[in-house]
C-alpha cells in the first residue's frame, strides 16, 4: 500500500511532486483535499475511488470512477470523506494502469 504525501502550496510557489501511480495507492480524503492525476501513455486510464459502506437495501455503494485521457490527460478529483474506508481513514484507489505514464499527487487547496 502506498500512501500519497500530501502536498500543501507555499507563497514560493513551488509545484507539487508527482509520483508513478502504483497498485494499493490510498489517499487522505477532506475538505479541500484532490487527487490530480496525470496520462501521458497512449490510451486512456482510469481510476476508481472506492466508496465504502452499504446502502439501505444491503447493496455496495457504487464506486467512483474517474477516466484520464490519453497523452496529456489531467483530472483533478476531490477527495470526499465519503471515500474514508473505515478501517484506515484513507481513499482507496485502484487504476487500469498503473505505473509509468501515470503519476499523482494529492494537493490541499
Amino acid at each position: 500500500m502506498a500512501l500519497i504525501a500530501t502536498y500543501t502550496p507555499s507563497v514560493a510557489g513551488t509545484p507539487p511532486t508527482f509520483a508513478n501511480s502504483a497498485a494499493g495507492d490510498t489517499a487522505p480524503v477532506g475538505d479541500r483535499l484532490y487527487l490530480i492525476a496525470k496520462n501521458t501513455t497512449g490510451a486512456p486510464v482510469t481510476v476508481t475511488l472506492v466508496t465504502p459502506g452499504l446502502l439501505p437495501t444491503g447493496d455496495a455503494y457504487p464506486d467512483k470512477v474517474y477516466t484520464i485521457p490519453a497523452t496529456t490527460g489531467e483530472q483533478w478529483i476531490p477527495l470526499l470523506q465519503d471515500y474514508a474506508d473505515p478501517s484506515d481513514g484513507l481513499a482507496h484507489l485502484t487504476w487500469s494502469a498503473p505505473g509509468a505514464g501515470v503519476t499523482r499527487a494529492v494537493v490541499r487547496v
